[in-house]
């Protein structure tokens, strides 16, 4: 097995000429989705996906389908004053806490969507069970010390780097999946486009997934990447991703999403991405909207498929540059802290 990597001099480029590239006319009061000037539907700019929506559908709200805006509105006010509430406090006698609500750029803004969760399927809004399977592979997994480490927020030791979270070692995001998830800040992503081609841009330790949109065939199965091998189509206004030889060292649904049970966002990982298929569908709504919907389909890990749909609100802001590696006094200070701990020991 081997992992795949774009150059980065070679990616700058097609981003550059992509960037550049004219648009069509936007669509008329007909509400038809805006064109490329190759006729494929215009997807491009900066697209935010922030909402204290949770993943799962809260207990209290079994069986509803819809929230009033009242409701939602009300949801949001209180999830929003509860981060607030916890992130600005002082941390305990000797923690060093975390990042205060001014840095949650996103969070300090109540919003919440009309749908009690972000899961649409199954009808209850939870994540499915797992297969026996799953559920064995996965006791094994804890057995041999949770390693390799699939938890993209969160790790299960300090005595290396490989112990940490995959977003804290700067190679892959928390909230970039893919699929995307709200979660933490940086929730935007920006795509170009060119005849045969769309580019994912996520802003979270700047992952970028080039996507043909030209017809070939995926790549061979043995070729395993973080990102996974993505091809897309067409279906009227609406781009079709889908994407599947991940590597098994990530998994196959990590979400790291809001709880509104906790009042805070929870890492998860669920199977490993060797199995998953992922399917992804933008289909832009009006001229501020992106609806985005996935489906998770991985009968190794699940006892069914499961799909989230969301909205993302169009930006005039730019990206971010999160160059996750320059700087990352978050990771150093884990270890140098444990091995600070193991001296006085």
């Amino acid at each position: 097995m081997k992992l795949v990597s774009i150059g980065t001099a070679a990616l700058a480029a097609m981003l550059v000429a992509l960037a550049v590239a004219p648009l069509a006319a936007q669509g008329g009061a007909s509400g038809a989705a805006p064109r490329t000037p190759w006729g494929d539907p215009d997807l491009q700019g900066v697209w935010e996906y922030w909402t204290f929506t949770p993943l799962e559908k809260p207990a209290e709200l079994a069986g509803r389908d819809v929230l009033t805006e009242e409701e939602a509105a009300v949801i949001a006010q209180r999830l929003s004053d509860e981060a607030v509430g916890r992130d600005d406090t002082r941390p305990p006698e000797g923690q060093t806490g975390g990042y205060n609500q001014s840095f949650w750029t996103e969070r300090s803004r109540a919003e919440a969507l009309t749908q009690p969760s972000l899961l649409v399927d199954p009808p209850d809004g939870r994540i499915p069970p797992r297969t026996e399977a799953e559920q064995r592979r996965a006791a094994a997994h804890r057995d041999a010390g949770e390693r390799p480490v699939r938890l993209r927020a969160t790790g299960v030791g300090s005595d290396g780097p490989e112990d940490r979270g995959l977003a804290e070692r700067c190679i892959v995001g928390f909230s970039t999946g893919p699929p995307m998830l709200p979660g933490g800040y940086n929730n935007n992503i920006q795509i170009f486009q060119a005849e045969g081609y769309v580019v994912l841009l996520a802003e979270m330790v700047h992952d970028v997934r080039v996507v043909p949109v030209d017809g070939r065939p995926a790549l061979p199965s043995g070729i395993r990447q973080w990102l996974g091998s993505s091809r897309g189509r067409w279906e009227g206004d609406t781009l079709v991703v889908e994407t599947t030889n991940f590597t098994d060292k990530v998994a196959s649904f990590s979400p790291m999403a809001f709880d509104s049970e906790l009042g805070g966002f929870r890492s998860m990982a669920f199977g490993t991405g060797g199995s998953l298929h992922l399917t992804e569908r933008f289909t832009r709504t009006d001229a501020g909207t992106l609806e985005y919907e996935f489906t998770i389909n991985d009968p190794q890990t699940f006892t069914r498929t499961l799909t989230g749909r969301l909205p993302m609100s169009r930006s005039d802001l730019p990206l971010y540059e999160y160059a996750c590696h320059e700087g990352n006094y978050g990771l150093f200070n884990i270890l140098a802290g444990a091995r600070a701990e193991e001296a006085r020991e």
